[in-house]
């Protein structure tokens, strides 16, 4: 049976305090990030020499990175989280903000009270982290598509 949070009546000023501080980590880490991925991709994405093997190992160093940044920003949650004594281990407070993160949400392990909305707004804040890291893979793979266009035909003639 479900725990039911204590009844109160005060307002969780302090839990959202700390899940939009997080919140806004995540955002700094991510934008760092993806700004230094990008300035060290950009001369492979704009070759003309981009061919299948190569497409793809820039693709899959993409992926890779994104894939870490994502890693950084649960680590910083379950860091919070053990900082907060709000589970017993960091390996738990790894697993459950990954499972949070990612919107998998087994619900195997939960906050304790007192911190409860802390859990939908890390949710929130890895919906916003994979679509910003989604648009930024489509935005690369548009462009490398755009670089093995042929140029368009001369009209002016």
């Amino acid at each position: 049976m479900p725990v039911m949070p204590p009844q109160t009546n005060t307002f969780p000023t302090l839990e959202i305090f700390w899940g939009l501080a997080l919140l806004a980590c995540c955002v700094i880490i991510h934008a760092a990030g993806l700004a230094l991925l990008l300035q060290h991709i950009k001369p492979a994405a704009a070759s003309n020499r981009l061919g299948a093997v190569r497409g793809a190992a820039l693709l899959v160093k993409i992926a890779c990175t994104l894939v870490c940044l994502h890693l950084l920003e649960i680590t910083l949650w379950a860091g919070f989280y053990q900082w907060r004594d709000c589970f017993a281990d960091m390996q738990t407070a790894l697993y459950f903000s990954g499972t949070t993160y990612t919107t998998i949400g087994f619900g195997d392990i939960v906050l304790p009270p007192g911190w409860w909305l802390l859990g939908p707004i890390e949710g929130l804040t890895g919906i916003l982290m994979c679509g910003l890291s989604t648009g930024t893979f489509f935005a690369v793979i548009l462009n490398i598509h755009k670089q093995l266009q042929p140029p368009p035909p001369d009209t002016t003639a």
